[in-house]
């Protein structure tokens, strides 16, 4: 993405880390991804070409939506693992290859048992312990995430543990609906 001397925006097609300027890896600095996006979302954003041509305008507000959605998966670490999955020709269906090892499955049918059971007894307490635990599960699926794609290019590996994280983001996301039950 350019900005031309007379203001008009120039397209180039680049990959989400290209547009912010990022080497591509799972490792990134989160500090620096949140300054380059807003850097580059005062040059595109549409208030800036309100009195521009209707190219310009039409321009800025796809770069808007182009930089939103590259900065919404760089910074989600499940969506940025899948990101450089398909960069690098790893096209598994994830969702529904769900081949996992069967001490991962026993662990994830004993965690539903326990949301489920804390749920039913509507106990706060079991749901934030689980949240704990799970955060501390997924920290280290990120960390052997990043040693997969950026230290070892595994990326048959690698998809193994995206996995294993979109796994741990629905447990997540069903812990959340424990709570809202509960507080609703």
């Amino acid at each position: 993405m350019a900005e031309a001397r007379d203001g008009s925006l120039h397209r180039r097609m680049q990959n989400h880390f290209e547009l912010f300027g990022f080497e591509p890896a799972y490792a990134l600095d989160p500090e620096r991804l949140e300054r380059t996006y807003r850097d580059i979302q005062a040059k595109v954003h549409p208030d800036r070409f309100a009195r521009a041509g209707d190219a310009e305008r039409r321009a800025s507000m796809q770069w808007t939506t182009r930089v939103n959605e590259a900065y919404r998966t760089l910074r989600n670490p499940l969506l940025r693992a899948r990101y450089l999955l398909e960069l690098n020709g790893v096209q598994a269906a994830l969702e529904t290859d769900t081949s996992m090892p069967p001490g991962f499955l026993m662990l994830q049918m004993e965690q539903r048992e326990g949301l489920e059971l804390a749920a039913a007894e509507r106990d706060a307490g079991a749901l934030h312990r689980m949240r704990a635990a799970l955060r501390i599960e997924k920290r280290g699926l990120e960390d052997a995430l990043a040693e997969q794609l950026d230290a070892r290019r595994d990326y048959g590996a690698a998809a193994d543990l995206v996995r294993k994280l979109m796994f741990l983001e629905k447990l997540d996301a069903e812990i959340d609906a424990a709570f809202e039950t509960i507080e609703g």
